[in-house]
């Protein structure tokens, strides 16, 4: 156990024998002069906005502090939101198409028909025949179409056009002997669908990091 040194007693006047003082502690002042009074009003002033803008400064901190909670609470919310929003963008997207794709189709249906066997001109210009089955509606006219398009592109096999009522509206399906391909305006809508579903589904709430590193919560289907 350590001691701590005593403190000799002081005094604040000390005298001699002869009652003389030779040690006095400063006395405080009792009166001031009027450049002393402005700079003691200056000094006082000068300490009294230090204190308030140091009070401020805190203040500040302490509200910055909370606008960031709560920021840092509500952005999960936004990020939410905005994959809302894609997801109901995208839903639009889609219904548009699907009603742009559906005028064209009953103003021209036999465009995807004519521009398929144009595409397919060099696998099916050695083949015999070309059966062409079709939706009983989109049938209906078909062969002479068909032939004027072979005579365009320089196929001189037979054409021939089966209607089937199995199809759905605007679908068709060519068979050349060698090889087939079949057009089906509902289903081609809905692997476009489910494309669009699965890349949502795997970005998740991740297109917008508003929180980087922010676990997120699993994303609404279409």
């Amino acid at each position: 156990m350590t001691s701590q040194p005593l403190e000799k007693f002081n005094f604040d006047t000390v005298f001699e024998p002869t009652g003389r003082i030779i040690a006095a502690a400063p006395r405080p002042k009792r009166s001031y002069t009027a450049d002393e009074v402005e700079q003691i009003k200056r000094e006082a002033e000068a300490a009294g906005q230090a204190a308030a803008m140091a009070s401020i400064a805190n203040l500040q901190a302490q509200a910055l502090a909370l606008i960031a909670g709560a920021a840092q609470q509500a952005l999960p919310g936004l990020a939410a939101v905005a994959h809302e929003h894609r997801v109901g963008s995208a839903e639009l997207a889609l219904a548009c198409a699907r009603a742009i794709a559906a005028a064209a189709l009953d103003a021209f249906p036999q465009a995807p028909v004519k521009a398929a066997v144009e595409t397919l001109a060099r696998e099916i210009e050695a083949a015999p025949r070309l059966v062409v089955s079709a939706d009983p509606a989109l049938a209906d006219g078909l062969q002479a179409v068909l032939e004027e398009t072979a005579q365009a592109i320089g196929y001189s096999g037979a054409i021939q056009v089966r209607p089937n009522g199995a199809m759905g509206p605007n679908a068709f399906t060519l068979d050349f002997g060698d090889g087939s391909a079949s057009f089906d305006p509902a289903a081609a809508a809905e692997r476009v669908a489910e494309a669009l579903r699965a890349a949502l589904a795997a970005e998740g709430l991740h297109a917008e990091p508003l929180i980087p590193g922010a676990s997120t919560p699993d994303s609404p289907e279409l």
